[in-house]
């Protein structure tokens, strides 16, 4: 029996009208960004005019607090205290995205194509965001101008790049920022004086997340000096910092006992608050006055360093107890909707964005030269990957 086939131009093609793009997660640093002097990433717009640039630098001025002695009833003429002040400059550079579509293409294709490049654009730009917020974040403070500015793709990420920065760099971050900064489970034991690889190859497997270094993370950050003020402080006296971390630490966090029995037992339940309790759904975990955000990105753009540089080559990552004014994000120019005019007489359509920022860690210079992170602790833990 002969059965009949039909031909491949006969068949019958329906094309699914929604086009199932690719997860963009929002920005989760987004809750922690504002003008105000208590957001963690404080925004900036000074040199937004109206969608009218007014320079490429931005000056942020930073007072520490006085810690004169007391004068009694000795003379308090020729005993003032000098007001310890220093402005950190931050550079702003662009980034653009576009895309065009010639009619041929439109007319032959099932799907609105140019009606997708606006959200699409949009999810680009809040990507780039939140990947050069990671980005700052692994950097080391840099009075100097970013290394690509001006460039083909610009520098938006003030300070120099993790992996660019030299091991004498490294060293004299470390140097610098040790009162702010914890190796593994004790600085007394795994900080080698001024050798930041030597350093971290002391952290261990077993030296990761617990309730134990959260609560001596925010004990440090209380004593630094200058001091990092918290986040929020609550009226009966409570303060409260955000801990950013990658998504192997928050796995440690979430494993944790201490953590997960603080979590299940003292989290809200009645109006279905178990639906805001992250054992049973995504979202942060609270300790001891610190909310811990996972962002998955501080994983996927973990510097190539950190990969093989703990104890048998193990990966360690740094993790940010962070209070008021830790970031600056300076705007040049908001986010603004561009066209394409060169369109060959109608025939070609394009859509693109551009905005102009800078965002840097904030730090201040001391008076011997030293750049002293602001509003960070950063914590060096393991964070080997799932077996």
């Amino acid at each position: 029996m002969a059965f009949t086939s039909v031909q491949t131009n006969n068949i019958l093609l329906k094309f699914r009208q929604e086009i199932y793009q690719e997860y963009v997660r929002e920005n989760l640093f987004s809750p922690y960004m504002g003008p105000e002097m208590n957001s963690i990433i404080q925004v900036i717009t000074d040199l937004d005019n109206g969608g009218k640039m007014g320079g490429q630098q931005i000056n942020v001025p930073l007072v520490a607090r006085l810690q004169a002695q007391a004068i009694g009833q000795g003379p308090l003429v020729g005993n003032e205290e000098q007001i310890d002040n220093y402005g950190m400059r931050v550079w702003v550079d662009w980034a653009r995205s576009a895309v065009s579509i010639k009619k041929a293409q439109e007319n032959m294709s099932s799907i609105d194509l140019f009606a997708l490049a606006k959200p699409m654009l949009v999810d680009w730009g809040k990507e780039l965001q939140r990947d050069e917020i990671c980005d700052a974040l692994y950097g080391l403070p840099s009075t100097a101008a970013p290394a690509g500015l001006n460039t083909t793709n610009g520098q938006r990420v003030n300070g120099i790049l993790f992996d660019s920065a030299t091991a004498a760099q490294r060293n004299t971050w470390i140097s610098d920022n040790i009162d702010r900064v914890l190796i593994g489970n004790s600085n007394n034991a795994n900080y080698a004086a001024g050798d930041f690889a030597t350093s971290l190859g002391h952290v261990t497997s077993a030296m990761v997340v617990s309730a134990a270094i959260l609560t001596r993370m925010k004990r440090q950050a209380k004593r630094a000096n200058p001091r990092i003020r918290p986040y929020k402080l609550k009226d009966n006296g409570t303060e409260w910092f955000v801990v950013f971390m990658g998504q192997e630490q928050f796995r440690d966090a979430q494993n944790d006992s201490t953590i997960m029995t603080a979590n299940q037992n003292s989290r809200a339940r009645e109006e279905q608050g178990y639906m805001r309790n992250p054992i049973f759904v995504d979202g942060d975990l609270l300790w001891n006055g610190m909310i811990l955000r996972e962002i998955t990105e501080l994983s996927i753009r973990a510097p190539v360093t950190y990969q093989t540089i703990g104890s048998g080559g193990i990966p360690v990552l740094p993790m940010f107890l962070c209070g008021q004014q830790a970031m600056a994000w300076c705007w040049g120019e908001m986010p603004e909707a561009t066209f394409r005019k060169e369109d060959d007489y109608q025939f070609i359509r394009g859509a693109g964005t551009e905005m102009c920022y800078g965002i840097s860690k904030t730090f201040k210079q001391t008076l011997q030269g030293n750049n002293r992170e602001w509003g960070i602790l950063t914590a060096f833990l393991a964070a080997v990957g799932d077996a």
